[in-house]
């Protein structure tokens, strides 16, 4: 019983704040967003890859702070810059669905909606300055009283959540599970 305790210590606790360390950092492309590691690999990226990805974001951030999940793409876009992949060979989508879409929205939805100051806005129009695309499920917006007005800039509203990610497939990108 003590061993699993431990373990599950070690993966709650001291993981998540080891990939925050000193070996982590931003850049080159967002400076303020995205740490990470510089990784001597042995799984070599093929020269001219192209990278078309899409994520699947459904859980809302803390209250007043960044989520994290949107981070993600900061991550993803400033490791494979720092692999020597071109900003111009990676192409990302963010489908937003669930309480999340409060993370989408306009100071006013978003302190009504959660209590707090959104966050994530800079962080959102940085990574949509570099042609991250954000698409909020219809459906879940409808579900929290979220319209097209409510949505920061940038943001695009899809019928659904399944239907942006059946679309995205059809236009090669493949579903990045983390």
């Amino acid at each position: 019983m003590k061993h699993w305790i431990s373990a599950l210590a070690l993966q709650l606790f001291v993981l998540p704040a080891l990939a925050q360390g000193p070996d982590f950092k931003t850049g080159p492309v967002f400076d303020e967003y995205g740490p990470v590691a510089d990784i001597d690999a042995d799984f070599t990226i093929p020269e001219g890859m192209n990278f078309k990805v899409r994520f699947d974001v459904r859980e809302g951030g803390e209250a007043g702070a960044r989520n994290r999940r949107f981070e993600t793409a900061a991550r993803f876009i400033n490791m494979h810059a720092r692999a020597g992949v071109p900003e111009e060979k990676m192409k990302l989508a963010i489908v937003v669905h669930g309480k999340a879409v409060h993370d989408l929205a306009k100071a006013a939805h978003y302190q009504d909606a959660v209590g707090d100051e959104n966050a994530n806005a800079p962080m959102l129009a940085a990574l949509m300055d570099k042609g991250v695309r954000f698409i909020v499920c219809g459906q879940s917006a409808a579900y929290y009283d979220v319209t097209n007005d409510d949505l920061l800039p940038g943001v695009e509203m899809a019928l659904s959540a399944m239907t942006a990610h059946a679309v995205l497939d059809t236009e090669g990108y493949v579903l990045n599970p983390f």
